[in-house]
């Protein structure tokens, strides 16, 4: 018996030697995913280009204001708070919500969304104008996206229009050419003139380089922003990567694994340098490593109590900002 349990043992290990270890996944990474797939959608129907991650700096309180997306198109900017409360949802007379929410129905409570959407659409064109961008009147604007299907309301009346509940957001088609549909038109967007084109590409350079958090993706599709603190492993493999810092990297792509006899499972790692000519993040020169699959990222996630240990064998890319 006990030959077959150490067996069992030895065999669990190496699948998940070869195949990755899942139990890196269980970091709560709904939240940061719903994000990405809201930003995605958001592309589909109305074209343009949506920022994830933003972390615009506030001359007023002289500290960073985290947006979930911005999203960018010639006839609109709109800042994007994405809520993935899942429970009943009742809104206070002040405006804040209360959420009883169905993981041991927990009360949390949540500063009025709306109320701070409108804010950091205020910051960010503060900070715009600080660029030498000045937005026209009606061009901002913000809104805030329910994204969970388990979110529940005995009155959703109570939300103020800013607010997509999830019920119209998966309504949503996308948007014809040089036409509104009734309730875009309404809901969503407005009829908004398009800026020049010159202001256009100037608003997407300056977000496409603002501070923003860092970003991992790990397999399996799934995200975590947050910020990149250092490499874990062996002498050597820290030194092949000692190049990955966001001073010179912009990207690092996980690309496949190398097996070389009973040796362990390496990975073969491509990472891009940073070229600050240019409006891109990363060049295209980069350079190709052979590390250890045990070799580990250190990354303290958004809003996270204590930082996390990935695996590279886990993860498919990492981009750093600048």
């Amino acid at each position: 018996m006990w030959i077959e349990v150490i067996c069992g043992i030895v065999l669990y290990k190496v699948l998940r030697m070869f195949f990755g270890n899942d139990d890196v996944l269980d970091v709560e990474t709904s939240d940061f995913n719903a994000i990405f797939s809201v930003a995605t959608r958001l592309e589909k129907l109305y074209g343009g280009k949506a920022y994830v991650g933003l972390r615009i700096p506030d001359a007023d309180s002289g500290s960073r204001q985290n947006i979930d997306l911005v999203l960018v198109t010639r006839g609109e900017a709109v800042v994007v708070s994405v809520k993935n409360l899942a429970g009943f949802v009742s809104v206070n007379a002040d405006g804040s919500w209360l959420c009883i929410s169905d993981h041991k129905h927990k009360e949390e409570h949540h500063p009025d969304p709306v109320a701070e959407a409108k804010h950091q659409a205020s910051v960010l064109e503060a900070y715009l104008e600080q660029r030498g961008v000045s937005l026209p009147e009606g061009y901002l604007s913000s809104k805030v996206i329910i994204s969970n299907p388990k979110f529940r309301t005995l009155n959703p009346d109570h939300f103020k229009p800013e607010v997509i509940q999830y019920e119209n957001w998966v309504q949503l088609k996308p948007e014809p050419k040089g036409a509104f549909s009734g309730w875009i038109k309404g809901a969503f967007r407005a009829a908004k003139k398009d800026i020049q084109e010159s202001t256009h590409q100037q608003l997407q350079t300056i977000l496409s380089t603002a501070p923003m958090w860092d970003r991992l993706e790990l397999k399996a599709s799934k995200y975590v922003l947050g910020e990149f603190m250092e490499f874990k492993g062996k002498n050597e493999d820290i030194e092949e990567l000692k190049y990955i810092k966001r001073s010179k990297v912009g990207r690092m792509i996980v690309q496949k694994t190398s097996m070389f006899g009973f040796a362990p499972t390496r990975l073969q790692v491509l990472y891009y340098f940073r070229d600050y000519r240019t409006e891109a993040s990363s060049s295209s020169e980069g350079k190709e490593v052979t590390v250890r699959s045990s070799t580990e990222v250190v990354f303290n996630p958004q809003n996270a109590k204590k930082v996390r240990k990935f695996k590279l064998s886990d993860i498919t890319s990492l981009t750093l900002s600048a």
